[in-house]
């Protein structure tokens, strides 16, 4: 099967895409929203010294930080004012999807169309503005505490001031990502907070790929190992491609219909079901929730005695990247939130039903309860694969780093996110070319037709 790149330069000529306006100035417009994002990274939170920050993010590696510093683009090292990114939102945008799901008033809000998406998009807006105030909070007073104990102090004046300060840039800087993102979801190309978290990635790219080709060159790294890095990474960019866009198609027939020249026919379709229906929630949700404890730890650490340190530096020690508790742990939570998410994702029963309402079914099933069993039973065996390529994705990345000595944190999740956010932009390139020349041909035909008039 081609590929949508292939399909594109198969389809759709040069001169097609000079004439597209309209994608032109979507194309310019996002460009302009993601350059704002990378300069909004660099503006330092209200009474933070950059030097002394740096310093200080240097003795918490391989905690959450420096999972959500690499989301942020760097934000979180230089504690800017948008160093917590649009993660709140997107946690926020979970809740209330699962809300949607387990929770019965806001299950029929769900079904109400465009009038509860509206609601669900407003309690997504206030959850997201009710997380980001404890966790900017958080933040403010961990700066305070961490800079006592390391000896680094990277708060000028600290105080209550200081806190509330730096709460309410963190709060307005979350606010303004989300805003930014809805802004290129309607104006733009793509969707926009996932561009936004792709931008961030991307950005850390260069200064990675300069220390892998630096190391090589001064021989600190085996030129071979630089050289196997690089055609790892190609190779699960073009694993992901395959496995993203992979599918199972259910065979749908609907009862036969009499055609305008009076034959019976019976329409026949498919449903599609991705082999990865969870897509990168699983590997977010278990880094979060895995590398928590290990920075709780870090922290406990710097305000503890003497006396308590034998044991956490065991803790530490077990839950450090590369260790074997670790991988264990990781790909454990991978795999249970594949088939959680998956669960609450795709919904047999209203599936089945939908099926039934408009006379559809599956051959060999028949409607209703069997048919709902029958979804259950693909799901299951779906989820497993999509499940086992996931943890293969992130686990490569996490042994690298732990076993080869790469100097930088290539991350399964960073890959998916960067994958995924490409192929669905470059399908909206693709259909909003198509549309464009749809509409010239349209126009063409109402020419002809007014002519021959």
């Amino acid at each position: 099967m081609a590929s949508i790149a292939e399909q594109m330069a198969a389809n759709i000529s040069l001169a097609n895409f000079s004439k597209a306006t309209e994608l032109k100035k979507r194309l310019w417009f996002t460009l302009g929203a993601l350059i704002l994002f990378r300069f909004l990274s660099y503006v330092p939170m209200p009474g933070i010294d950059p030097g002394a920050m740096a310093s200080l993010f240097e003795t918490q590696r391989g905690g959450v930080l420096d999972f959500f510093n690499t989301f942020s683009g760097g934000s979180l090292e230089r504690m800017s004012i948008i160093a917590l990114g649009v993660m709140p939102y997107i946690t926020a945008s979970i809740v209330v999807q699962l809300g949607a799901t387990l929770y019965q008033p806001w299950a029929q809000l769900k079904k109400e169309g465009e009038t509860g998406r509206k609601k669900l998009n407003q309690y997504t807006r206030y959850l997201t503005v009710a997380l980001t105030t404890v966790q900017g909070y958080w933040i403010a007073v961990g700066l305070e505490s961490l800079g006592a104990a390391q000896g680094i102090q990277p708060v000028v004046e600290p105080g209550m001031m200081f806190r509330v300060a730096a709460t309410i840039s963190l709060v307005g800087g979350t606010l303004f990502l989300m805003w930014l993102g809805e802004q290129i979801t309607s104006r733009g190309i793509g969707n926009g907070v996932s561009l936004i978290i792709m931008a961030g990635i991307v950005a850390t790219l260069p200064s990675a790929l300069a220390q892998l080709f630096e190391g090589g060159r001064s021989g600190t790294m085996d030129p071979l190992m630089v050289a196997a890095i690089v055609v790892l990474a190609v190779g699960l960019v073009l694993f992901i491609c395959f496995m993203e866009r992979a599918q199972r198609r259910v065979p749908i027939q609907y009862p036969k219909r009499q055609t305008a020249r009076g034959m019976m026919q019976a329409e026949r379709s498919h449903l599609p079901m991705k082999i990865n229906i969870s897509g990168v929630i699983p590997p977010i949700f278990a880094s979060s929730l895995l590398l928590m404890p290990l920075t709780v730890l870090q922290m406990a650490g710097s305000q503890t005695g003497p006396d308590s340190s034998g044991w956490l530096i065991t803790v530490s020690t077990w839950l450090q990247h590369g260790s074997p508790l670790y991988l264990f742990l990781y790909g454990a939570g991978i795999a249970f939130f594949c088939f959680f998410y998956s669960a609450v994702q795709f919904n047999s029963e209203d599936t089945a039903e939908n099926l039934k309402r408009h006379g559809g079914f599956i051959p060999g099933i028949r409607p209703g309860k069997a048919t709902e069993n029958y979804f259950d039973y693909l799901v299951g065996r779906i989820t497993v694969i999509g499940a086992a390529y996931l943890v293969l994705i992130c686990l490569i990345p996490e042994i690298l780093f732990s076993q080869a000595g790469v100097p930088f944190y290539l991350g399964g999740t960073s890959l998916l996110i960067v994958v995924n956010v490409t192929m669905d932009t470059v399908a909206q390139i693709q259909s909003h070319l198509i549309a464009h020349q749809y509409g010239g041909l349209i126009k063409k035909s109402k020419l002809k037709t007014s002519r021959k008039r």
